[in-house]
């Protein structure tokens, strides 16, 4: 759920860079409060801003189209942090069993509204807990779930990211499928950006060991990079493996760019058409703004 201009090049930027720290104890409280209240205060205007993202767009569309691969209409899937209810009433409308969840308040307030105005009578059901929090998912939400799906890196924001794929696995059924597009660490545009801009710390900010401060709207997002093996170490502890790696922005431009991308189209297509390319190759594919993977539950422990 992360994006909407999270890099808006204001005082809040210099400040989110110098306040890097790896305290586990200060981020735990910070991020149950700043996180949270950061997404409660765009809600109303998130799956607008993102719908006007051509960058985010294209994101969206290839995690969409992974999930689609992994499991058929009708599967009982699990929206991580769904925001405003945008893929909710996606999956939805194909026939998917949807049971959403996501920490702010507002946003599922709002994915709440939009599944009762557009797809009213579907097996959807949105509910206010954390990732962590899986294990008190309500008991009449408790079928095993075919395919779970996160997408515009929500795993990024969790405090714990162990114990919530230890949750996860327990909600899953034996070979189910996890898709998710995580942010990485190595994103070549934001690199080469900053670098070129002299500002080094702000070009490396994604390689801090710990949890990052991110400025959205004059609020804070708590956000750990990721790289694809760091992050598949933690779900493969959980009883998962690995199945299929890519990069998301490893040639477009991260999302905060979308001014750039809007003022050049022609540009932006054939440099997404390349990343589709080569996405997947070894060498390429765990760079990006993003990375989406898709991991297999295993059947026996």
């Amino acid at each position: 759920m992360p994006p909407l201009r999270l890099l808006a090049e204001n005082g809040m930027e210099a400040r989110a860079v110098a306040a890097v720290t790896d305290r586990p104890a200060a981020f735990e409280t910070e991020a149950l409060r700043d996180t949270p209240h950061a997404f409660d205060g765009v809600a109303t205007t998130y799956d607008r801003s993102n719908r006007e993202n051509p960058l985010l767009c294209a994101m969206r569309d290839r995690t969409r189209a992974a999930l689609e691969r992994a499991a058929p209409p009708g599967s009982r899937i699990l929206d991580l942090g769904c925001g405003p209810g945008t893929d909710v009433v996606y999956f939805a409308a194909k026939g998917y069993r949807v049971t959403a969840i996501d920490w702010s308040t507002a946003m599922v307030d709002e994915a709440q509204r939009r599944v009762r105005a557009e797809c009213s009578g579907a097996d959807v059901s949105v509910w206010h807990l954390g990732i962590e929090q899986l294990d008190t998912l309500p008991s009449r939400a408790a079928e095993p779930f075919d395919a779970a799906y996160s997408s515009f890196g929500p795993l990024n924001c969790v405090i714990d990211l162990d114990r919530a794929a230890r949750s996860l696995a327990a909600r899953m059924r034996p070979g189910g499928v996890l898709v998710a597009s995580v942010i990485g660490r190595v994103c070549p545009w934001e690199i080469a950006l900053y670098t070129a801009r002299r500002n080094f710390r702000r070009a490396l900010i994604r390689f801090s060991r710990g949890p990052v401060p991110v400025p959205l709207e004059g609020r804070t997002i708590w956000t750990r990079y990721y790289s694809p093996r760091s992050f598949t170490r933690v779900f493969e502890r959980a009883g998962f493996e690995a199945e299929s790696l890519r990069a998301l922005g490893l040639l477009t431009p991260p999302p905060y760019l979308d001014a750039f991308a809007e003022r050049h189209p022609q540009a932006i297509a054939r440099l997404q058409a390349l990343e589709d390319a080569i996405g997947g190759w070894p060498v390429v594919r765990g760079s990006g703004d993003h990375f989406l993977i898709s991991m297999r539950r295993r059947r026996r422990e």
